[in-house]
C-alpha cells in the first residue's frame, strides 16, 4: 500500500491513495528521480506509542518489519507494515497517533523529501 497522509484545508489530518508515476524503461519501469536528504532507519518497541504529533518535515516512510497503526482526529486508523509506504506530509494541524502492535517492534526508513 502507498498513502498519502497530509494536513487538509479544515487542520485535519487524512489520508489519500498516492498512486507512483511508473514510467517504462525498456524492460522494467520506474519513477522519475526524487531528490532527498537523507535516510534514517527507526526502532520502536512493541506497545510504543507516539501522542498528537506532526512531520517535522514531509518525508517518505518505507515500513521494513512490525506493524504500526496511524490514527487521525476523525477516529480513521490505518495498519502499516512491511513494504507499506506513506508520504508524510502530515507537518501542521492537529496532526497524528502512532501505536506499534502485534508481537514484533516496528522497523522503519524515513527518507526527507528534498525541497
Amino acid at each position: 500500500m502507498t498513502e498519502r497522509l497530509y494536513t487538509g484545508e479544515d487542520g485535519q489530518s487524512h489520508f489519500e491513495p498516492l498512486p507512483l508515476p511508473f514510467i517504462r524503461e525498456g524492460s522494467s519501469e520506474r519513477t522519475p528521480l526524487q531528490g532527498a536528504t537523507g535516510v534514517r532507519f527507526t526502532r520502536w518497541p512493541v506497545c510504543h506509542f507516539v501522542d498528537w504529533h506532526n512531520a517535522s518535515t514531509p518525508a517518505y516512510i518505507v515500513f521494513l518489519s512490525g506493524q504500526v497503526e496511524a490514527g487521525l482526529g476523525d477516529g480513521t486508523v490505518r495498519r502499516f507494515g512491511p513494504g507499506d509506504v506513506i508520504l508524510d506530509e502530515d507537518c501542521t494541524g492537529q496532526g497524528h497517533t502512532c501505536r506499534v502492535v502485534g508481537d514484533q517492534p516496528l522497523v522503519y526508513v524515513t527518507i526527507p523529501v528534498a525541497e
